[in-house]
Formats: structure tokens, C-alpha cells, sequence
């Protein structure tokens, strides 16, 4: 992806993407000749989703750092990864205890999208084996106007940790608890209940429910 291509995104995103193209195209210049996840071909994954079906936005903080984890989607892993992430593990358990899911036998949340769930990072990439690398190129002026796009079509933020609570003023319909990650899941995250909470607000205002399953 160089700066005369056109970004992999639903044309819904265009508007809102489009006066921040140079910076988006000095990040993918800086980061061009590193090795970094996602892919450069999954950077933009979460935006395959049309604005106009977001109901529900999930906010992460930066793609897993291990080389094959992390596609474009936050908390997400592609089905052949075996391995759980912990924090993902976490939500599994917190699904399961909320609205009574079974486990899922993979970590892929592609589904979600389906149902109207946009799942962005803060930092969309990172270099592999590397955490909060890109933290500071620039990502975050990109991904808080995509959330702000979102909080304008009224979709319900979900908010874990400081990071993505930083975006609480933009979502008057929110949800908020502690991290998933194993350090602070435990301090608000567990029994938090998002998930029947956001179905909640979507019956609230009149909106068909999200099925949580993954397929």
C-alpha cells in the first residue's frame, strides 16, 4: 500500500478518512520497511464494515505483537491461531458468564462485524514482538475520528480500559469497565455484563439486538 492507492475500506469511510490521507500515508511511509503486524493488507480489516451498519463499537489499544496473531480486528485472532490471547480468553469468559454463550472453539470475532460490531484499535499496527511501537505515529488522530463517525450514527461504544475510556466524551450511549488483560481484569472488568447491557440500549432505542455468537 503506497500513498497513490486507494485505502482497502467499505466507500462509506472515504469522507472520513479522507482528510486525514497524508497522515495516514506518512505512517505507512515510516512503517514501510518494518516488519509489523497486522499485515499491511489487514491494516484497515475493521473498516470493511459499512458506517451505515455500525450499532456497536469495541475499542482496543494496539494489534498483539506476535508474528500471525493479530488481523485487523481488535481482541480478534484468525481461526487458525490456537493459542487464545489472554484478554481475549477473558471476554470469552465474560460472554459466557453474561449471556450464557459457550466458550468459542476460536478467537476469530469476524462475525461480530456482521452484526454491526466495529472493532477498532487505537493504534492500528505495531512492529512484530513489539508492543505500543506505533503508539506515537500518529494512529490515534485517524482512529478517533473514525469512533467519532461512529458515535454520530448513535453506535453503542464499548470502552475497556483508560485507552479507550480517553474516547468516553464522544459516546453518550457507552459501556465502561476495566481492561480484560489479566492485570486488570479483576478490578471491574469481570461481571461487567457488556454484552447484555448493549442489547439493552439497542432495544432501548428501538434497534434489533446483536447475536453475540461466533460462527
Amino acid at each position: 500500500m503506497t500513498a497513490r492507492d486507494s485505502l482497502p475500506v467499505h466507500s462509506s469511510w472515504g469522507p472520513v478518512l479522507a482528510p486525514h490521507r497524508s497522515l495516514i500515508d506518512s505512517i505507512l511511509a515510516t512503517i514501510e520497511d518494518q516488519e509489523i503486524t497486522p499485515g499491511v493488507d489487514q491494516i484497515f480489516s475493521s473498516l470493511e464494515l459499512d458506517v451505515a451498519q455500525v450499532k456497536c463499537i469495541i475499542i482496543g489499544q494496539d494489534p498483539y505483537p506476535t508474528r500471525g496473531t493479530a488481523h485487523g480486528l481488535a481482541f480478534s485472532v484468525p481461526k487458525e491461531v490456537q493459542k487464545i490471547p489472554a484478554s481475549l480468553a477473558n471476554i470469552f469468559s465474560e460472554l459466557e458468564s453474561d449471556i450464557g454463550l459457550e466458550r468459542p472453539t476460536h478467537g476469530d470475532l469476524s462475525s461480530w462485524m456482521s452484526e454491526g460490531v466495529l472493532l477498532l484499535n487505537r493504534v492500528l499496527t505495531t512492529r512484530i514482538g513489539e508492543s505500543d511501537a506505533h503508539k506515537g505515529l500518529g494512529w490515534q488522530t485517524v482512529t478517533e475520528a473514525i469512533a467519532e463517525e461512529a458515535a454520530k450514527r448513535d453506535a453503542i461504544a464499548i470502552l475497556w480500559g483508560r485507552q479507550a475510556q480517553g474516547l468516553r466524551d464522544l459516546f453518550p450511549l457507552r459501556v465502561e469497565s476495566a481492561h480484560p488483560s489479566p492485570l486488570s481484569a479483576y478490578r471491574g472488568f469481570f461481571g461487567s455484563k457488556p454484552f447484555s447491557q448493549v442489547n439493552s440500549m439497542l432495544r432501548a432505542t428501538n434497534r434489533s439486538e446483536i447475536n453475540w455468537s461466533l460462527k
